[in-house]
């Protein structure tokens, strides 16, 4: 997240720090701050904080921040050398150590030591688990939007829907968070009118499952791709959904509505009715 230079009013500037990319401590932060909704953050994510002088500067620029907005900043900080740290922890702000929060009851309750190596969690190491979410994220986009059908006995998942219904997006995050080979295939109206899924997806029923959209919220995504055209009209996208919904409903394909979801939230419940389905299968 690059520095948010926004003139519009904000409650408290929320700085997100760490000597990598910072992406953890944005995460975990935008998380928390996400149950204040009544309030807004100007947020500024401070990555590779990785000398005493970068944290000296960091230290000057959150208390000029402070002053200027009158109220401590709020730092989220992922910062692993203890020296650098302890630098930062002299600003005038509200400090949330999140290695310190959750490594130190760790260290004492498994009775080891952490590594406290900077970037720890974005190494290599654990290359089996990088490996597979790379052949995920691979196979994901090269069976986007039913582009091949010849590896789908590889796929752990099937997502089908409407176009722009939030197929592809999940597919990805599917791969690069959980590893899965997720395949993704439009409904389209060739489709509605056989009455039918598409044939090659028949073979593989068990792995389907389905996302759907209001038909209000479908028509202003497409008509941000194509305005004014027939493909993004209500009245098509009304009928679209309604026949895609009912192809499921009879194929007992197991389905949700994007409309008011994260991704995040989508991919969970996926997760759980894969989940669900695997145990039924194994009794």
């Amino acid at each position: 997240m690059p520095d948010q230079l926004s003139t519009e009013p904000y409650d408290r500037t929320v700085f997100y720090v760490s000597d990598g990319t910072g992406i953890t401590a944005e995460t975990f932060g935008q998380s928390l701050l996400a149950q204040f909704e009544t309030m807004k953050f100007r947020q500024i994510r401070m990555p590779f904080i990785d000398s005493v002088i970068k944290g000296r500067e960091l230290l000057a620029r959150i208390d000029m921040q402070g002053r200027k907005d009158e109220r401590p900043p709020i730092v989220f900080s992922t910062l692993v050398n203890t020296e650098i740290n302890n630098v930062v922890r002299q600003a005038n702000a509200v400090f949330l150590d999140l290695f310190a929060t959750f490594v130190e009851p760790l260290e004492k309750e498994l009775g080891a030591q952490s590594t406290h190596s900077m970037g720890r969690s974005h190494t290599a190491t654990n290359s089996p688990q990088y490996d597979r979410r790379i052949a995920a994220i691979n196979f994901s986009l090269a069976h986007d939007d039913g582009q091949a059908d010849r590896g789908l006995p590889e796929a752990d998942i099937i997502l089908v829907g409407v176009s722009r219904s939030g197929k592809t997006p999940t597919s990805l995050y599917l791969a690069m968070q959980h590893g899965l080979k997720a395949a993704n295939c439009p409904l389209i109206p060739e489709d509605f009118e056989r009455g039918r899924l598409p044939e090659v997806l028949y073979r593989f029923k068990h792995k389907l499952f389905g996302l759907t959209i209001a038909p209000d919220r479908l028509s202003e995504v497409r008509n941000e791709r194509r305005p004014g055209s027939k493909y993004a009209s209500l009245e098509n996208c009304r009928a679209e959904v309604m026949q895609a919904e009912d192809m499921m409903r009879r194929e007992g394909i197991r389905w949700l509505s994007s409309t008011h979801k994260s991704i995040e939230e989508i991919a969970a419940t996926i997760l759980q009715q894969i989940d669900i389905a695997n145990q039924q299968a194994q009794r």
